[in-house]
């Protein structure tokens, strides 16, 4: 009898432990994570993965989200852009994530981006990208060619008096792109051909030698300048072969677009001293805002003993990662719901406070209005701001210089009709 009532005693208690299993999880909403934290995207992403997770806690402790917590379920993808499109439907169809913040490489995002639109799910993207793209499916909260590429171009041309132009990158969809939008206008603004070289070198590239010594007999007359879209930990050794054989920025400057204040932290800076990068965001603006930003999440990092610690730095990506966290909670609340189509509509348009200063979303392309920064590399792996465009730049997501004849494709994705 003590036997019989004690089993069903077990059973109940096993029940209830169910059942309050099952009412917890309804009141948490399942944020999704899918950066790579391993392979050779991890130099980078690994830090929009903290800050995600950071913003996460700090939407949480300020109430959550329509009442409910935020709980974040992070997968790793490994740098493996298949297995981007894997994840994603994990995140989605096992996970029930209600939104999902990811992706470095366009390869990645073009990857899972026929996932996130066949169940109309919504990711958002934070890293400066080719463009040529519109989902309804995709919040970008990185720049567009027009917001990165054209005016350090220009940059390089007006302020630096270069003539010559190499185009160094990656082998992958974002620099192929990006350079084909870049010799566009380049040569629109009379630049030759014989002024232009391209070349590119594939994922984890460690030997640079050969490539160097080409730009070093380029850029002989001082007149040229690389402007760079490698990405990922091959920047580790391409600055390290340039310093080598003697360039420096007054010989030929780098302007960089794939090269920010967190990948600095695994190079040896002070070769690196006078080249530059074109950014919408830097951790040196001076506002009390962003000093508090950059205090948040040296803290968070040595809170949680993340590799680093306090001495841990914040850089473009990792605000676009950490405001479009914030964005889409702003938005969830605003609509009183989590539901893709009613959080769509809530932030289409809408201005939002960032680390960086005001932005906002773009009312029809779900691309994000930004300043234009370039700056230079300083010897403490920061940069000065040295020049700014004047205001907000309106993000296009097609290029004018490569759809010359006005005519666009329709957006991708949305709504299931």
């Amino acid at each position: 009898m003590i036997r019989e009532n004690f089993l069903k005693t077990a059973t109940a208690v096993a029940a209830l432990c169910t059942v309050t299993g099952a009412v917890q999880a309804e009141e948490t909403i399942k944020v999704g994570v899918l950066h790579s934290l391993s392979g050779t995207m991890a130099i980078s992403e690994t830090s929009l993965k903290d800050v995600v997770l950071m913003a996460v806690d700090e939407v949480n402790a300020a109430g959550g989200v329509n009442g409910k917590q935020l709980e974040a379920v992070v997968v790793d993808p490994a740098s493996d852009w298949p297995l981007f499109n894997e994840k994603a439907k994990e995140l989605i169809t096992k996970e029930n994530v209600a939104v999902t913040f990811g992706c470095w490489t366009s390869v990645s995002r073009k990857s899972c981006l026929p996932v996130f639109e066949e169940y109309n799910a919504l990711l958002f993207y934070p890293v400066q990208y080719e463009g040529e793209e519109q989902s309804l499916n995709v919040f970008y909260t990185g720049a567009t060619p027009n917001q990165q590429l054209i005016p350090a171009a220009k940059y390089m041309m007006d302020e630096m008096g270069c003539t010559k132009f190499y185009l160094l990158g990656t082998d992958y969809v974002f620099p192929r792109t990006a350079n084909k939008v870049l010799k566009a206008y380049l040569k629109s603004v009379g630049v030759p051909d014989e002024n232009i070289i391209e070349e590119y070198t594939p994922f984890h590239h460690q030997d640079y030698q050969t490539i160097v010594a080409n730009i070093k007999k380029f850029g002989a007359a001082g007149d040229a300048c690389v402007l760079s879209t490698i990405n990922g930990d091959s920047n580790v050794p391409f600055y390290k072969e340039f310093a080598n054989q003697g360039l420096t920025s007054e010989l030929c400057p780098i302007m960089a677009f794939s090269v920010a204040e967190d990948e600095l932290r695994a190079m040896d800076v002070q070769p690196l001293v006078g080249h530059l990068a074109a950014w919408n965001y830097f951790q040196s603006i001076k506002t009390p805002e962003n000093k508090a930003f950059v205090k948040a999440f040296k803290t968070y990092c040595a809170d949680n003993n993340l590799p680093g610690g306090k001495d841990r730095v914040t850089d473009d990506p990792i605000e676009a990662a950490y405001f479009g966290v914030k964005a889409w909670a702003k938005a969830a609340n605003a609509a009183g719901s989590v539901d893709v189509d009613a959080v769509r509509e809530e932030l289409n348009g809408m201005e939002f406070d960032s680390p960086g200063g005001k932005k906002k979303f773009d009312a029809v392309n779900q691309h994000t209005y930004k300043p234009v920064l370039v700056g230079e590399i300083l010897k403490n792996g920061q940069f000065k701001i040295v020049w700014e465009s004047e205001g907000l730049v309106k993000p296009d997501s097609y290029s004018t210089l490569l759809h010359t004849d006005g005519n666009f494709p329709a957006p991708t994705g949305g709504p299931k009709k």
